[in-house]
């Protein structure tokens, strides 16, 4: 998603290029502090429903905290794997691949808005690691990725958020440039005045 596409869900950004980097970008910094876009279950559900990786059942419903517990482990886990992934060490993909057996899906055959056919895939979701699952696919697909040195994190060094970059020139350096990017500028800017 470019700059211009940037969008908000619960106080995250999906400016990563990619739906797992996203998820893990529910927690910025901010004023030199991490915080969390997840407080309750309904933000995950809101997070979920915008990102549009997930269709959210309106009449979804778990235990109080349980999809938040679950979609913060799993972030973590995500992070992780992306950190070992990123140093050059072992990936210990026992977690992630959890969630993936959660899998609970089958193929649909349905009729498009333009009357053609097309295969869907229709999810189960009687836990949150059911629902949560497209998202450990996700992370799955980025981690096997044969172009993962493209996974990157932003360069300001007040910035933990993560982005795949897709630029002709694979040069990207920051989360978004109307954000970080820009930042940088004026304290270049700032410190040529001095």
């Amino acid at each position: 998603m470019s700059d211009n596409a940037t969008q908000h869900a619960g106080g995250a950004l999906f400016i990563a290029d990619h739906g797992a980097l996203d998820f893990l970008n529910t927690v910025a910094q901010v004023e030199g502090q991490a915080v969390d876009a997840w407080q309750r279950d309904d933000d995950v559900k809101r997070w979920l429903a915008q990102s549009g990786l997930v269709v959210v059942p309106e009449s979804l419903a778990f235990a109080e905290g349980e999809l938040l517990r679950e979609a913060r482990a799993l972030r973590e886990t995500i992070r992780r794997l992306v950190a070992q992934k990123k140093a050059g060490e072992p990936v210990d993909t026992a977690a992630l691949n959890h969630y993936l057996a959660c899998a609970s899906s089958y193929p649909q055959l349905v009729e498009g808005d333009d009357g053609a056919l097309e295969i869907t895939r229709i999810y189960g979701y009687q836990t949150p690691a059911q629902l949560l699952e497209p998202i450990a696919t996700l992370a799955a697909s980025l981690l096997s990725d044969p172009h993962f040195e493209r996974v990157r994190e932003c360069e300001h060094p007040e910035c933990i958020l993560w982005f795949y970059d897709r630029t002709k020139a694979h040069r990207r350096r920051w989360c978004s440039m109307a954000l970080c990017g820009n930042r940088a500028k004026v304290a270049r800017f700032r410190q040529q005045q001095k």
